[in-house]
């Protein structure tokens, strides 16, 4: 009855002139670290997941939550519009939230589903995940060597398909990014550039046919927060030192669109308007509620991004006066 129910409505509602609800999966299973914005407590929706629900119908979104991977198949992947990822790790094992983990299948499907239409969109953490030849039992608390480097076809098919892998990153910190394309949706407000504090990815292994849209400009980020003799820690600019590289992008996969911005550690930030337009700007092009020209501008706008920073150990959190100020945000 449900299913009969909304293909009703999908036939009825264009000819009210209402557009039916374009269906996102938004899908948080974290093998490896599972961050404070996307983890449930107590049952509860997540922080992200609130926010998604609150905001979704403004642009006419409907969102689906999980964390079972055991549910990718192109049947269950075929009713949505588009796949959204905040995930971490190998997401064919357990791992450290004891969700269900994908089956070999299941990636495939996905990566299918993708190539042939789905939109895909990646926040933050989805580029720590599927790390080429990485498993769940790679050792976190060491520096990963074997990242400094570009894989290029050799490459795990899911980081060829979100267009570039987590490297490592720094503390968090105020950081200026520059807008490359005002035109792409969400971005027409923020002019040349902006500034947020944030967890910052250093990244690797772009995909050449990139269309960047936010580029890191790292020439900035090592006096922000220079004040003080024991903060920032020692070391804290060390991922940063290199080239602008891009930080949120599009490109086609076969007919799918996707997008990723490495922007979304936080709490505040999923409150904050400057990310909810990008992130919806991205949605809206992902399931087809918006166009934009997304000609591969790589080599043009940042052709020094596959320099890569000195190798550094794992980075210092936040001290904990900053921590406990973070976990304060009120949700509104």
């Amino acid at each position: 009855m449900r299913r009969l129910l909304s293909a009703l409505l999908a036939l009825v509602m264009p000819v009210l002139g209402f557009a039916a609800p374009k269906k996102v999966l938004f899908f948080t299973k974290s093998s490896n670290f599972e961050h404070s914005v996307i983890k449930r407590r107590g049952g509860q929706p997540s922080w992200a997941e609130r926010v998604l629900a609150q905001e979704g119908p403004k642009h006419g979104l409907e969102f689906t939550f999980s964390k079972d991977g055991s549910l990718f198949t192109p049947e269950y992947l075929a009713q949505f519009d588009a796949i959204m990822f905040y995930t971490s790790g190998d997401l064919l094992a357990p791992g450290k939230d004891g969700n269900p983990p994908l089956t070999p299948a299941g990636k495939a499907a996905l990566l299918d589903a993708v190539a042939h239409g789905k939109g895909f969109v990646g926040v933050h953490a989805a580029a720590d995940t599927f790390h080429t030849g990485e498993t769940a039992a790679t050792n976190t608390d060491q520096p990963r060597t074997w990242r400094y480097r570009r894989a290029g076809t050799d490459a795990d098919p899911y980081v060829r398909m979100l267009g570039g892998e987590l490297i490592v990153h720094g503390t968090q910190q105020l950081a200026r990014v520059q807008v490359i394309d005002p035109k792409f949706p969400g971005f027409a407000a923020r002019g040349d550039s902006f500034e947020l504090q944030e967890e910052w990815y250093s990244l690797t292994d772009f995909s050449p046919d990139l269309h960047v849209i936010l580029l890191q400009d790292t020439a900035h980020m090592r006096d922000l927060n220079a004040n003080g003799t024991t903060w920032p820690p020692k070391g804290w600019d060390t991922p940063y030192q290199r080239p602008p590289y891009p930080s949120t992008w599009a490109r086609m996969q076969g007919t799918g669109r996707v997008f990723y911005t490495s922007i979304g550690h936080r709490e505040d930030t999923w409150l904050n308007p400057v990310f909810l337009d990008l992130l919806f700007g991205g949605l809206a092009w992902a399931v087809h509620n918006a166009e934009a020209d997304v000609t591969p501008n790589l080599a043009q706008v940042a052709p020094g991004a596959h320099q890569l920073p000195p190798v550094s150990g794992p980075v210092a959190g936040l001290p904990k006066d900053k921590k406990a100020e973070l976990d304060k945000t009120p949700f509104p």
